[in-house]
């Protein structure tokens, strides 16, 4: 299975749980997720999701003149967006633990010889 089916249902989660520790622009955020182990994140996958977070109500955003060239799109989480994040780490936590059990179970079984 590719990693790109699994991260559709994760990403949003850990965009937020990111920006909730500080304001973050998007090719910030880009890097963040792939010094998270998110290796082949792209902005063309980032950049909309910040977009539709926004729309939601769950980031709101702010230009800042950057150093490095033209401004940048500062974004932070809203307390819709706290709320949201809080229910994905609870809702991560139990979906993890069943497909731990799961795996976990699997093996058993083939360590007794029920599985080939």
């Amino acid at each position: 299975m590719q990693q790109t089916q699994l991260l559709k249902g994760v990403l949003e989660g850990c965009a937020l749980l990111i920006i909730s520790e500080k304001e973050t622009y998007g090719y910030e955020m880009v890097n963040r997720l792939r010094a998270a182990g998110f290796k082949d994140i792209i902005g063309g996958t980032v950049y909309p999701l910040l977009q539709k977070l926004e729309k939601n109500g769950l980031l709101s955003s702010i230009m800042k003149p950057s150093s490095d060239g033209p401004d940048r799109k500062y974004y932070q989480i809203t307390p819709i967006g706290k709320a949201h994040y809080e229910a994905f780490k609870i809702q991560w936590a139990l979906f993890s633990r069943n497909v731990d059990n799961v795996i976990k179970n699997h093996e058993e079984l083939i360590e007794n010889g029920r599985v080939e």
